[in-house]
């Protein structure tokens, strides 16, 4: 697997929300890349790992979840950020014992967002 990158990987399958989250962070100065599902992101591993991921929970071709389980599988530790409008307490709980380090719930606040990047990066290097 390739070395981590510095950037910020977002998988959303609604590309009004994956352009508004990506200008948002651009406005940081945060570099992201974008991706509309899963499997485009799991496919682009082999270019360079994320230093945080920010996932949609919902995905017709593959979920969040999956996602992070897939990761999991392959040994993959990315600091990951679940965005959903699901606020069932039971999902929550399973995308956190995958190894989700925020869950937050859509529309997304910024300043919890950004919270939680910087909690992911804990060198403080995204």
């Amino acid at each position: 697997m390739s070395k981590t990158s510095h950037f910020i990987a977002i998988v959303d399958d609604d590309s009004l929300f994956l352009t508004a989250l990506e200008r948002l962070l651009g406005a940081r100065s945060w570099a992201t890349k974008t991706f509309a599902s899963g499997p485009q992101f799991i496919a682009s591993l082999t270019d360079g790992l994320p230093n945080c991921l920010i996932l949609d929970l919902q995905m017709p071709e593959m979920s969040g979840l999956e996602i992070q389980r897939t990761l999991l599988r392959k040994n993959i530790k990315i600091p990951t950020i679940i965005v959903t409008s699901d606020s069932d307490a039971t999902m929550r709980q399973r995308c956190i014992s995958a190894g989700a380090v925020a869950y937050l719930l859509k529309p997304v606040r910024r300043a919890e967002l950004f919270k939680a990047i910087e909690a992911a990066a804990l060198d403080g290097s995204v």
